[in-house]
């Protein structure tokens, strides 16, 4: 489990965090299911995206070539 080290972090809904990303949110509930998305909170029924885990996702992705992504 990923921890929020900052107190400030803004959680995001799945919309905001599909619009943050470019990406359908469609792809993030199929990432939820599936695994291999970003880290996500659930609290009852509600889905949130803590911003710095949106970020520290997308640099954890980040290739320079796409031989690189194909070894991922």
């Amino acid at each position: 489990m990923t921890a929020i080290h900052r107190t400030d972090d803004v959680l995001l809904t799945e919309v905001q965090a599909a619009e943050y990303l470019a990406l359908s949110v469609r792809t993030l509930q199929a990432w939820r299911v599936r695994g291999g998305g970003p880290p996500f909170v659930k609290v009852g029924r509600a889905v949130r995206y803590a911003r710095g885990a949106l970020i520290a996702y997308a640099l954890e992705h980040t290739v320079s070539s796409t031989t690189e992504a194909g070894a991922r």
